[in-house]
């Protein structure tokens, strides 16, 4: 039944003319998850607009730093020495990502991660879109006991060969991704498309090496389970001295105390946007809720928490180039 069903979809009638004319499946695998975690290795299969394969790539990227989970990927600090720095394989990195939409399954951390990478190298990745493998198995209700990778593949009948490594993860999601792309233009489905927004500031926070892991062969500092972030330092904001003056109006300044919350990605490094609104006298608001002043997104349509949640309660929506512009203008909370 799998294999009746997919070859249904593998023959639309018409190709829909605004999907795109191809895709570059990605996989990277990394140090952990965090915003100064870095790239250890990645792999591209480059698709045509009907998913079939072009070529493929991958490569290991030596992180300057702790391996991380070894026991998930399988790189140690010595497999990584002699491996290429990240700005050694930017370009053809992009030689592989240009004019594509890059596909990934939880694609906003695989875009998250590269982005960084290329900011760091002072470079912009050439990516303008992107679609989640997830995204695309709910808007074609697949029925998939969770959004696992492996679930995604099993459906279509691929096998996985080597999960947690980049080369055979970015495989088995691109022989998955073909039969989901085709069932989509069988049925005229939007592709779920997002914008990828280029970093345009970067900054890195030290991370302390674990002792015994570097050059170790396969040691992460003697940690028995993955907590990504149990050795960073937290980012502690501080309280803001200001009441909540109420929402944002359209057409008026910002003003001292107003509570702000972000969802998706921005242009500007996250935290480097919020520290620039919390000395502007703002609030950063982690979630939405009646109280919240402005919500800041680059994309109102995206269907997040936050989003469905802001127009229920009616909160206003700005995109990030225009707060950029009323962060230069905040009003003081002694002005009535």
């Amino acid at each position: 039944m799998l294999e009746d069903r997919t070859a249904e979809a593998s023959s639309p009638t018409q190709w829909p003319a605004a999907y795109p004319k191809g895709y570059a499946v990605v996989d990277v695998e990394t140090t952990g998850l965090a915003r100064d975690d870095r790239i250890i290795s990645a792999a591209v299969y480059r698709l045509d607009e009907r998913g079939e394969v072009e070529d493929h790539w991958y490569t290991l990227v030596n992180p300057e730093r702790d391996p991380g989970p070894v026991w998930i990927h399988g790189l140690t600090s010595d497999v990584l020495e002699g491996a290429p720095l990240f700005q050694d394989i930017a370009e053809e990195f992009s030689t592989r990502l240009e004019g594509r939409v890059l596909v990934a399954h939880n694609a906003v951390f695989d875009w998250q991660m590269i982005a960084r990478e290329y900011a760091r190298a002072e470079r912009e990745a050439p990516v303008r879109q992107r679609l989640c493998t997830i995204a695309l198995s709910k808007e074609l209700a697949l029925p998939l006991p969770n959004h696992k990778l492996e679930s995604l593949a099993a459906h279509f009948g691929v096998v996985q060969q080597r999960a947690h490594h980049a080369l055979d993860d970015a495989r088995v999601l691109a022989e998955a991704f073909r039969p989901s792309l085709r069932a989509a233009a069988s049925q005229s489905i939007r592709l779920p498309l997002h914008e990828c927004r280029p970093l345009t500031e970067w900054t890195d926070r030290a991370v302390p090496r674990q002792q015994g892991s570097v050059g170790g062969g396969g040691g992460y500092g003697g940690y028995s389970s993955y907590r990504p972030t149990s050795w960073r330092p937290a980012r502690k904001r501080p309280a803001c001295p200001y009441p909540n003056p109420g929402r944002y109006e359209e057409g008026k300044p910002l003003k001292q105390g107003m509570r702000i919350a972000f969802s998706g990605d921005t242009s500007t490094e996250r935290d480097l946007l919020e520290d620039r609104a919390i000395e502007a006298g703002l609030h950063i608001a982690t979630s939405i809720s009646r109280l919240t002043s402005l919500l800041v997104t680059n994309d109102p349509d995206s269907g997040t928490s936050k989003v469905v949640k802001a127009r229920q309660y009616g909160t206003p929506v700005v995109d990030e180039a225009a707060f950029g512009q009323l962060l230069g203008n905040v009003a003081p909370a002694s002005e009535g």
